[in-house]
């Protein structure tokens, strides 16, 4: 599997945002199926930088209610994110 297959998204929340100014620790959603190495690989090849240490959560399925007429509930999409700590120096410019 390619690097780009890989890192399907950085997020970008209020907690994300804090974490990437203070302890320069950057968030993505990855592949279900990818491991905590294969994530830094990806993440050094990809923006040129060195990889401390990366965390890794299995986000679960939420249910998500009807608010419109007709409409039926159901589930988010569950997901991967890793958590990822660069080195001292190390930055991503996020657009």
């Amino acid at each position: 599997m390619s690097q780009f297959g890989i890192l399907k998204e950085i997020i970008l929340t209020e907690k994300s945002n804090i974490l990437s100014a203070d302890l320069n620790q950057y968030t993505f959603k990855v592949c279900s199926c990818a491991t905590k190495q294969v994530i830094a690989l990806a993440i050094e090849k990809v923006f040129k930088v060195k990889v401390e240490s990366v965390n890794v959560l299995n986000a679960s399925r939420k249910h998500r209610r009807a608010r419109a007429k007709g409409a039926r509930p159901g589930k988010t999409q569950a997901f991967k994110k890793a958590i990822v700590s660069l080195k001292d120096g190390d930055k991503i410019e996020v657009v």
